[in-house]
């Protein structure tokens, strides 16, 4: 038998927080989703502004973050045309949800992952500082 770690609705609360305050001080209206190891969504929110599109990119961001395992702009690399990793193609995977914009990050706690986040309406690189935001967030609150 397997014992799973992984958030709580409380926990992805605590990633909502820390990536919306950071989202609020750019001054960028995100939509922001977190879930579990398995890449299940367990919380959501779209803020005031959110961009329609970003609903789902910030949800597949996320699930693309726990599943793999991997942040979602290290798969970026190797999706370029001739790159070496073969990893070209893999954006294409799973309908299209595997995603390789940044923003989307694993919630590891101590060494095993338990969840992800994704956010989307921004640049990726604001995505991906929110993102970051929230991570550091909840690790805050477990130290």
């Amino acid at each position: 038998m397997l014992t799973v770690q992984r958030l709580d609705q409380s926990d992805a609360q605590v990633v909502l927080a820390g990536a919306r305050a950071k989202a609020q001080e750019i001054g960028v209206p995100m939509c922001i989703a977190v879930t579990d190891e398995s890449g299940n969504l367990l919380a959501f929110e779209r803020m005031d502004g959110g961009k329609i599109h970003s609903i789902t990119l910030a949800q597949d961001k996320a699930f693309t973050a726990a599943s793999a395992r991997k942040a979602t702009h290290e798969y970026h690399a190797g999706c370029v045309p001739g790159a070496d990793n073969m990893l070209f193609g893999i954006h294409t995977a799973m309908a299209g949800r595997l995603c390789i914009v940044g923003g989307g990050l694993p919630i590891f706690v101590d060494g095993v992952c338990v969840g992800g986040v994704g956010l989307s309406s921004g640049t990726p690189s604001q995505d991906l500082e929110c993102a970051t935001a929230g991570v550091e967030h909840f690790l805050a609150s477990i130290s």
